[in-house]
């Protein structure tokens, strides 16, 4: 496996983290329909390309595995394809994004336990709790910073 920070962002390895990121989304955001992850989907290429810090795992073949994105000290996505998770990559990514970019806070949605859960057993708490997401959907987020 192969952990980069990346430095072209080409509109194939963009379709490639599209489909980790749906994946991912399908498997632990169950409280979205599917007409909301299509709906949020046509956002993410632009959060892709507008993050400081795209850091990307792929297999030897190069076929992206996972991603996170960080900007000014905050994690702002991390996603995983299904098969991929509970093998010790987010963890492996979530600590990059810690000692090597700096990464203290996060943003989590509260309908998804298991991020939640791995979040907190890496140190991280809530500190502030909002009832929807940043796009006004009745979604809660959960603020969360790394305890000291």
């Amino acid at each position: 496996m192969n952990i980069y920070e990346v430095q072209t962002r080409t509109p194939l390895l963009m379709q490639k983290l599209l489909m980790v990121w749906e994946a991912s989304v399908r498997a632990t955001h169950l409280f979205l329909s599917d007409a909301e992850i299509k709906q949020i989907k046509e956002y993410v290429p632009q959060a892709l390309n507008a993050v400081t810090h795209l850091i990307v795992a792929e297999r030897e073949s190069g076929a992206p595995i996972a991603f996170m994105d960080v900007e000014d000290g905050r994690l702002e996505m991390l996603f995983l394809l299904p098969p991929e998770r509970s093998r010790g990559l987010g963890k492996q990514l979530l600590q990059l994004g810690i000692q090597g970019y700096g990464v203290l806070e996060l943003t989590v949605n509260e309908q998804n336990p298991q991020a939640v859960g791995f979040y907190e057993h890496l140190g991280f708490e809530t500190y502030k709790r909002t009832d929807r997401d940043e796009a006004g959907r009745p979604y809660p987020l959960l603020y969360m910073r790394l305890r000291k």
